[in-house]
């Protein structure tokens, strides 16, 4: 059972492989942010099937803290680096 869980998470490194040479050809600030956020989310399924298969009780705990950061990643990317609108919400003739 523990080859099912390796070959998953090989599969999920080769993705995130493929995902990352697709950020480096298309630079754009929401294209990189979802990657970012995929990323962090493939990677505590890979931490989470590296601990199943390989016996690591405490794989659970760093799942977790890689998705807080995943999490705080989205969060502080639309705060502080999202560009402000040009135009205003409310335009008055």
């Amino acid at each position: 059972m523990s080859t099912v869980f390796l070959t998953a998470a090989l599969a999920l490194l080769l993705t995130i492989v493929l995902g990352l040479a697709q950020v480096f050809r298309q630079a754009g600030r929401a294209d990189s942010l979802l990657a970012a956020i995929l990323f962090g989310t493939t990677g505590v399924a890979v931490v989470l099937l590296l601990g199943k298969a390989l016996g690591i009780p405490g794989a659970v705990d760093v799942a977790l803290v890689f998705a807080s950061l995943a999490a705080v990643l989205g969060v502080a990317f639309v705060l502080r680096g999202w560009p402000p609108d040009d135009f205003p919400e409310d335009p008055r003739p």
